[in-house]
């Protein structure tokens, strides 16, 4: 294992050394763009090979209400992370709903197999520490592909050691209990994934480019709380001034969904009445915080 791990680390620093010098204009977001490209690549290449097969077996073997069980376990455990970071941003509204959704999955839901709470009106929230980061006021810095992780920023690297902290399932022991647990969250929420990779490809005429941009922009639409004051959509051209894309892709942690873009005429959506900002519907359970976008390996939540 020790070994496997040593070579797909050597393995990607090489495609990294080799893009390094490919980009002569890079994105100001993203100034290392031609290491990140490599990453992509990288992650990509090791996605379609070994998940993306092992999640179209899963899907095919396993009964889709199965299936609905296990995500919406993965979910409920999601709502720890969500109370824990709605605590630190001091949003008590929100804090109060993931801890009725946990209370009321848990224990009425048989540990959070059944999803109660959402029919009850209780909305699905989407935090993790590298958001609680950006809203103490940590600039989120540089566009970052992370062997594996994928998408990512230099904020939300640094984010990931709280993120492991928060999360629950890094104290079951023994420890095969806990990898096995990773092991089902990794393949359910790629097999979730699934349709949205494959509109990504067939939709983005640049899958890296798209896949940044939608990850920037909801990165910032969630640590914002739904105010952003960017009147267009990113733009999704490709390095050599190709179209834009026509279609949102994006899933993560997460997947990842866009927040919606505003009329023509300025005017911004409605907040909910409650003051919380909730979740647009994706597909739960993912390991990545805020679920996972094509690109990367679904190993965060």
């Amino acid at each position: 294992m020790t070994s496997f791990r040593t070579s797909a680390v050597l393995a990607a620093g090489a495609l990294a050394l080799a893009g390094c010098a490919t980009v002569t204009n890079p994105n100001p977001a993203d100034p290392i763009e031609g290491f990140n490209r490599s990453m992509y690549k990288f992650n990509d290449t090791l996605d379609k090979a070994v998940l993306v097969p092992v999640a179209k077996g899963y899907r095919f073997t396993v009964p889709e209400p199965a299936r609905d069980m296990v995500t919406n376990f993965f979910s409920n455990v999601g709502d720890v992370y969500n109370l824990a970071n709605n605590l630190l941003q001091l949003q008590i509204t929100a804090a109060a709903q993931d801890l009725m959704r946990l209370t009321i999955n848990t224990f009425f839901g048989v540990g959070g197999l059944f999803d109660f709470a959402t029919p009850a009106g209780l909305p699905k929230h989407s935090q993790d520490f590298g958001v609680t980061l950006g809203k103490w006021g940590l600039p989120d810095g540089p566009y970052l592909v992370l062997p594996l992780l994928g998408p990512s920023t230099v904020r939300d690297s640094v984010g990931m050691a709280g993120n492991m902290f928060i999360d629950p399932t890094s104290y079951i022991k023994p420890d095969w209990i806990r990898y096995s647990l990773y092991g089902v969250r990794l393949v359910n929420t790629r097999a979730n994934l699934l349709d949205a990779s494959n509109l990504l490809e067939a939709a983005a005429l640049d899958p890296y480019s798209f896949t940044r941009d939608a990850y920037l922009a909801r990165r910032k639409y969630l640590v914002n709380g739904g105010a952003t004051s960017d009147t267009s959509l990113p733009n999704y051209e490709d390095e050599d001034g190709a179209g834009a894309a026509g279609a949102a892709a994006a899933g993560g942690a997460g997947a990842q969904p866009m927040p919606a873009a505003k009329p023509a005429s300025g005017a911004s959506a409605p907040a909910p009445a409650s003051g919380a900002q909730a979740e647009p519907d994706a597909p739960q359970g993912s390991p990545v915080p805020g679920k996972m976008v094509p690109g990367g390996l679904p190993f965060r939540r």
